[in-house]
Order: C-alpha cells, then sequence, then structure tokens
C-alpha cells in the first residue's frame, strides 16, 4: 500500500500564537432585541476580550441607551467596555458632558468617530457648534481626560474621502491626535486589510490596526451594508451564498467556515488582535473564536 503523501499544513493546525479578540454591540430598540443583546454578552463575555464597544445609531440617536449599556457591561462583568462618541448632532459642551460623565463612571475607552448623518439627511453636515471631525473629537478628548481612544480605518477608503492618500493622511492626523488604534471598517479578503496595514506603516502609522470582521450569514443584508460605507463584495462570498437565501443553518456553517479561514491568514501574517462586529448575535462569533482556540477557561 502506498503511503499517503504528508500534508503541508494539518487540518486545524493550532494557531502559531495568542489572538486577543474584541467584539462591538449595538443598543437595542425593542425589548426583545435587549433580551437578545444581554444574552450575546452573557455568552461572549467567558471569552475574556480585550474590550467591548457599544456603538450610537446615526446622529447620535442612542446616546443614552449606549451609555446605559457600557456602564453596566463593565460594572457587571468587569470587561473593558469603550463608548462610541460621535461628532453628529451635538454641540462642543454636550460631547464633552457626556465624555466627562463616562470619565466620572470609569469609562476610560471611547470610539472617537465623525458619525453618520442623522436619519433622513443623505450628507453630513457638521453641527454649528460641536467638533467639525474625528480628529477634533480625539484631540478635544485628550484635553478632558486621558482617554483610551480608537479610531476608524477604511481598507478600501472611506467613500466621501478625496483619495486614498487623503484618507491614510486624515488617519494619520486622528493617530497624532492621539489615538491609541484604529479599528477597521469591515473587509471581506484578507488581502484587502493587509495591503492597508503596509501602506500605512509606509505613512509613518505604527498604532495597532486592528481588523473589523462581519462574519457574514444574511448575504442580502450585507451588500447593502457594503454600498453604504464602501466595501466590495467579492465575486467568491456571492458563489458561496449563492441558493442558501432560505436555509439559514448553511448560510451558518459557510460563514463560520469562511471567517474562520480569514482569521487564521490574518494571523499567520502577524495580526495578533481581532475585533468582531457581532450584530448582537453570539453563536456564530463564538464559534469563530472557539476554532481560533479563544475558549471559555471556565467550560468543561
Amino acid at each position: 500500500m502506498t503511503e499517503p503523501k504528508k500534508l503541508v499544513m494539518p487540518i486545524a493546525q493550532p494557531l502559531m500564537g495568542k489572538v486577543g479578540v474584541s467584539f462591538e454591540f449595538f443598543p437595542p430598540s425593542t425589548e426583545k432585541m435587549e433580551q437578545t443583546l444581554w444574552e450575546s454578552v452573557e455568552r461572549l463575555a467567558p471569552l475574556s476580550p480585550d474590550f467591548v464597544s457599544v456603538t450610537y445609531g446615526a446622529g447620535g440617536s442612542t446616546r443614552e441607551r449606549t451609555h446605559a449599556i457600557v456602564s453596566r457591561i463593565q460594572k457587571e462583568k468587569g470587561i473593558t467596555a469603550a463608548a462610541h462618541l460621535t461628532c453628529v448632532a451635538a454641540s462642543r459642551d454636550e460631547v464633552n458632558a457626556v465624555a466627562e460623565n463616562y470619565w466620572a463612571e470609569g469609562i476610560r475607552n471611547i470610539v472617537a468617530l465623525r458619525g453618520d448623518p442623522p436619519e433622513g439627511q443623505t450628507k453630513y453636515e457638521p453641527h454649528p457648534d460641536g467638533y467639525p471631525f474625528a480628529v477634533d473629537l480625539v484631540a478635544a478628548l485628550k484635553k478632558i481626560a486621558d482617554f483610551d481612544i480608537s479610531v476608524a480605518a477604511y481598507p478600501e477608503v472611506h467613500p466621501e474621502a478625496q483619495s486614498a492618500d487623503a484618507d491614510l493622511d486624515n488617519l494619520k492626523r486622528k493617530i497624532d491626535a492621539g489615538a491609541s488604534r484604529a479599528i477597521t471598517q469591515f473587509y471581506f479578503d484578507a488581502a484587502t486589510y493587509l495591503r492597508f496595514r503596509d501602506r500605512a506603516a509606509d505613512a509613518g502609522i505604527t498604532v495597532p490596526i486592528i481588523p473589523g470582521i462581519l462574519p457574514v450569514t444574511n448575504f442580502k443584508q450585507v451588500t447593502k451594508f457594503s454600498a453604504m460605507c464602501g466595501a466590495s463584495v467579492p465575486d467568491w462570498m456571492a458563489d458561496l451564498f449563492t441558493g442558501l437565501d432560505g436555509d439559514p443553518g448553511t448560510r451558518q456553517l459557510v460563514a463560520a467556515t469562511v471567517t474562520a479561514e480569514h482569521c487564521r491568514v490574518l494571523q499567520s501574517e502577524g495580526v495578533d488582535k481581532i475585533h468582531f462586529y457581532t450584530l448582537n448575535r453570539a453563536d456564530l462569533t463564538y464559534a469563530i473564536c472557539h476554532i481560533l482556540g479563544i475558549r471559555d477557561s471556565n467550560a468543561n
């Protein structure tokens, strides 16, 4: 009998080093969604994330709920919680007051963003008495207190940027203003992130740039999201989800497989931090983390 050829890389080869993860949640708008949120927090907290972040709605419409959720997560779960804070629809004094309240409650981490226009508006317009852009917000937060600040990065260019170079210059300004790290907008091809990381390094950006990963289960929904934020959807992804519109179980399996492989490629290229956009759904993210070797220390 002929001996089988030795595999170049064993199936599910252990990762070469520890990967730190973080999770993003959004404020719920109904009681049922709130229950789902807290079930997700409960499910993912035992994985000991580096931090979890909680978003604002468009135009800062969920400011109070974001504040309450961030405070509760940090107090009840003992996890570092980062609050999203935007420039939209608020004066400098209002934004400063929110930041000061966070500091008083022990919240030290902020994700500082320009923010999306309020509902019903298609174009961003700075508040007449507000901070115009994220770089201004970062600089102001560092004057208020020594916050640990994360900012957004766009591997495929912000849809409103004049060019890729201008977009990278803007990221550099946010870092120079005091941000500790950047978290990328979601994207779907590992090479996209790796090229962007190299360009950022060439531009003198030395802080961590954490890849933002969106596990895809609803392909139609993610196509819509992508069109809004300038992320491209590869043909191979469309092919993978073809014929699965009415088969959520198979979509979950495909999403877990593809996303875990994406993360393993990143890790093989030296990435040691990954940020998951959970959409308040824990099971898929939990499964991917398990495949990556990130386990619940209390599990049998």
